[in-house]
């Protein structure tokens, strides 16, 4: 039985980071991943989040991976909030002092991979990890090969990094789950059509929230607020554009295009607590899930990796494990901050049904409207000063 410093379940943007900066500090990490890297690469299905918080930018830059993101990635000051068929435009440099950055989440685990293989790193392609044993004192991992033999592989430290559904959540003893399920789904479309505006656009409308955003000058990414029992046949493509353009009216147009892809969106929230039980550790997706309203979900990932790397690297250069027994508190500090604005930013934009509920959230936006404190709120949280921000600089050593 093969044995490792560091074995990873799942190659997502979690996964590798992680692998990529244990390489780079001389730990023996292998990632295991169940699909093919031509499906993480190239399948539409993967193109998801987009936007990039500042700190999450600047780790990818200090990580080595980033530069194809600055070549083809785009540099965002702000957003525009439509309500009331007005658009408010916040400048996030001028009420934080940082931007954004749009590129696709699919593109940087594409440049991860390439990075990551060129530089000697390992990663077992189409190894799908069936069980977990010994996670107290000894790991060892269970898989199956593309053939349909099965493997074990033993390592120090076992992290789950493989998503939402994650499998690997599901050996964690003990785990707390706390989540909610909004009474909301979100159809999304890419489209090969150019944005509705240079940045990206969040829409209230009475007739449902619709987001306008991209993934490149002639590549749209927009959703609709649907009932989450909703039907994608229920959703022919001239229903689609007549939908989103209704929800943008007197704001912007959007021009109808070939869609690559629908698809729809449950919206829900989810915390695992603790992240971690004696040699296993969950990052990422597998640790949280957040509504897609606040653009979270990678940036989150990338903040578990920066806890958990500094961690590994305290216990492996230093002998010292303190940093490894806290990981969970650590992380939850970036985590529930990034629950609290998801959960803010839903709440405030989606028509609710309610109509007590409803008037309240039009009376925040009208106070967003008036309130430079509140847009500093947004812009803040946005760009990810209490998440991302926090990690940017514990890199520098790695």
């Amino acid at each position: 039985m093969r044995r490792v410093q560091v074995a990873i379940v799942g190659a997502g943007p979690a996964g590798l980071l992680l692998a990529h900066l244990l390489r780079r500090a001389g730990v023996e990490a292998v990632v295991l991943e169940a699909r093919s890297r031509a499906y993480l690469e190239t399948s539409p299905h993967r193109i998801r989040a987009g936007v990039l918080e500042w700190g999450t930018k600047e780790i990818a830059l200090r990580a080595g991976v980033g530069e194809r993101m600055l070549q083809e990635g785009l540099e965002h000051r702000g957003v525009y909030l439509a309500f009331h068929g007005e658009a408010l435009h916040l400048d996030f440099l001028a009420l934080s002092g940082k931007t954004i950055w749009v590129y696709g989440q699919q593109y940087l685990v594409r440049d991860m991979i390439r990075h990551h293989l060129e530089a000697g790193g390992e990663i077992l392609f189409e190894h799908e990890v069936v069980g977990l044993e010994g996670l107290e004192e000894a790991p060892v991992l269970l898989y199956r090969t593309p053939e349909g033999r099965e493997g074990r592989l033993a390592s120090e430290f076992v992290v789950g990094a493989d998503g939402s559904h994650s499998l690997a959540r599901q050996h964690l003893p003990g785990a707390r789950v706390q989540q909610k399920t909004y009474p909301f789904a979100w159809l999304g479309i890419l489209a090969e059509t150019p944005p509705a505006a240079e940045e990206l656009i969040y829409a209230s409308h009475p007739r449902g929230f619709a987001l306008f955003s991209m993934r490149s000058p002639t590549l749209s990414r927009n959703y609709l607020q649907v009932r989450p029992d909703e039907k994608l046949e229920a959703w022919p493509e001239e229903r689609i554009w007549e939908e989103l353009n209704w929800r943008l009216e007197g704001v912007a147009e959007v021009k109808p295009g070939p869609l690559l892809e629908k698809s729809l969106t449950p919206m829900r929230s989810l915390v695992v607590e603790p992240m971690q039980y004696g040699r296993f550790f969950l990052v990422g997706d597998a640790a949280h899930v957040v509504p897609p309203t606040g653009a979270k979900g990678m940036n989150l990932a990338f903040c578990d990796v920066a806890v958990l790397c500094r961690a590994l690297l305290a216990y492996y250069q230093e002998g010292d494990s303190s940093l490894l027994n806290r990981y969970t508190q650590d992380a939850l500090r970036h985590v529930w901050q990034a629950e609290l604005f998801s959960y803010w930013m839903t709440t405030l934009l989606h028509t609710l049904e309610d109509p007590f509920e409803e008037a309240l959230r039009q009376a925040k936006l009208r106070h967003l409207r008036e309130s430079p404190h509140l847009q500093r709120f947004l812009a803040e949280n946005y760009v990810g000063l209490y998440t991302s921000g926090r990690y940017a600089d514990t890199l520098l050593h790695v």
